[in-house]
């Protein structure tokens, strides 16, 4: 069974409750529980409210595009530099559930949802996401403006994540 965390900022989840998806999907029939898997936890180390654009090489990446934006890195998130010291201070709270009653919503993204309740099955402490991140192979860079470059990486053959961009100045 794939292994399954939710990230959050909140030290004392008990249990999760299904709530309403924050995204729009057709296939979704009610409230869930939204969970993901340890291959993409890297997009999640953050302040909940950061926003970020995390890019890396997919299959139908490009050359050029590769050499471009990511040179010799494997993974990088774009942080605005606003966020520099939360990425240091927060502390972030990985809850390893239980894939019993979870069913896969969408692969590329890694997301999970279970229509019950869940209680975790461990709790990890990060003191320090960004530190979290390099451990992980992610290259961090700050930028003043997020727009321009998501805008960019929109247009490549890269495989890109955008989260939170509404909070992006």
């Amino acid at each position: 069974m794939t292994r399954l965390f939710h990230v959050s900022e909140e030290s004392d989840i008990e249990r999760f409750e299904p709530r309403p998806s924050p995204q729009r999907y057709e296939q979704l029939s009610g409230d869930v529980v939204f969970a993901i898997t340890g291959e993409m936890l890297h997009l999640y180390l953050t302040p909940r409210d950061c926003p970020r654009v995390v890019y890396t090489s997919g299959p139908f990446s490009r050359e050029a595009d590769i050499e471009r934006y990511l040179g010799t890195s494997g993974i990088i998130m774009a942080v605005e530099s606003a966020w520099r010291s939360a990425m240091r201070e927060t502390t972030l709270y990985i809850y390893e559930l239980p894939g019993e009653t979870f069913e896969l919503l969408d692969e590329n993204a890694g997301y999970y949802i279970s229509y019950q309740a869940v209680r975790p099955m461990n709790v990890y402490m990060i003191t320090n996401p960004l530190s979290a991140l390099i451990e992980r192979a992610v290259n961090v860079v700050f930028m003043a403006d997020l727009r321009a470059l998501a805008e960019e990486i929109s247009r490549s053959g890269l495989r890109f994540s955008y989260i939170r961009m509404g909070n992006a100045r």
